[in-house]
């Protein structure tokens, strides 16, 4: 079990990294949007290109930072009625969710992803609209994001599992509740920034 809960650790330290530099991409959808709006209305100019990106930016932001949120134990569930369990009864519905829901329906999505993603990058596919963008790279994100997803869900799984067997503490996998100001320190540290503290 050692040994499972090293990659375990592995996977969330990955999963963590790729979530964190992920978070950019909606500084730069929003930096997009704003600037491709101001041209359009000051200079009566645009391209499909700037609105294709911003697509291609969501999906990266929603696939890429699936399995991260996972590993946050920030995934929408249903706080009122497991919240009245044991600690013990939520972990045993975990597992039951990652081994008979998660895992097998993210399978079943990679398994398909991947011949449609293949099949757009061999035929080199580009968007129907006049002046888009090349579409096999956000067809691609489908398989990566899902790939991540499974990954982080056996991480889960053998957390969990190491759980019952008493060789973690459940606070390894238990949501991290935080503030706003908290939250952009956290990205703020693992990006390395200076970001000013508010005076008391």
């Amino acid at each position: 079990m050692s040994l499972l809960l090293a990659l375990a650790r592995l996977i969330d330290a990955i999963n963590e990294k790729i979530g964190l530099a992920v978070s950019w991409a909606l500084l730069l959808a929003v930096l997009i949007c704003a600037g491709n709006a101001i041209v359009r209305y000051t200079f009566n100019m645009s391209s499909n290109a700037w609105l294709e990106i911003q697509w291609y930016l969501f999906a990266a932001m929603f696939l890429l930072a699936g399995a991260y949120t996972l590993k946050r134990n920030e995934h929408v569930r249903i706080d009122v009625i497991v919240g009245r369990f044991s600690r013990r009864t939520q972990i045993i519905i975990d597992i039951f969710g990652f081994a008979i829901f998660l895992l097998p329906v993210s399978l079943l999505i990679l398994y398909f992803s991947i011949p449609y993603a293949m099949e757009s990058l061999r035929n080199q596919e580009v968007s129907s609209n006049a002046g888009g963008l090349i579409l096999w790279p956000a067809k691609m994100l489908i398989p990566i994001g899902f790939i991540m997803l499974i990954l982080q869900g056996f991480s889960e799984l053998i957390k969990r599992l190491a759980c019952l067997a008493g060789l973690i503490d459940p606070s390894e996998f238990e949501k991290q509740v935080a503030t706003p100001e908290e939250e952009i320190a956290a990205i703020a540290a693992a990006n390395k920034l200076d970001v000013p503290q508010e005076k008391a």
